[in-house]
């Protein structure tokens, strides 16, 4: 078993003796998203750090974006927890990288793109391909594209 899918699962049986639901149905769900993810396809098999670490940058993910919706429809109670499940999940994840770094790596990574003959809003593809590797679980995607966009347009 993978060091942070047993992690999960120690963090699961300390929250459900502490009778803290709110963390013990996160990690639950979670853990069901693993187990889903090893069985999906032709064969059983265990995912590694990177893959559950996946797994579960989605699951915060999906957590973000209930809140959000959740925010708009004017459940606030059910927002809040959508941000505390996501709030639990981040403590899992690598933390994000701030606004200066991805700049810095952004702007690197056209200065890339310009010397191979990408120009103009047309790079984005080129750029992207270079930055993605960089800061694959350290930066959301829609984050990413943005900085690009920005970096690309200025």
């Amino acid at each position: 078993m993978t060091t942070l899918k047993s992690k999960l699962k120690e963090d699961l049986n300390a929250a459900i003796k502490e009778r803290d639901e709110l963390r013990s149905s996160t990690l639950r769900l979670t853990l069901t998203a693993i187990t889903k993810e090893e069985v999906a396809g032709k064969t059983k098999r265990e995912l590694s750090d990177d893959e559950v670490q996946k797994v579960i940058t989605r699951e915060a993910k999906k957590r973000r974006e209930a809140a959000d919706a959740f925010a708009q429809g004017g459940r606030a109670e059910s927002a809040e927890r959508e941000k505390a499940e996501g709030e639990i999940l981040a403590t899992y994840l690598p933390k994000q990288l701030g606004d200066d770094e991805l700049e810095a790596i952004v702007t690197q990574a056209v200065a890339e793109a310009k010397a191979a003959g990408a120009e103009g809003p047309r790079a984005m593809g080129a750029v992207m391909k270079i930055v993605n590797p960089k800061v694959a679980g350290l930066a959301e995607g829609g984050r990413v594209a943005a900085a690009v966009k920005k970096s690309l347009a200025g």
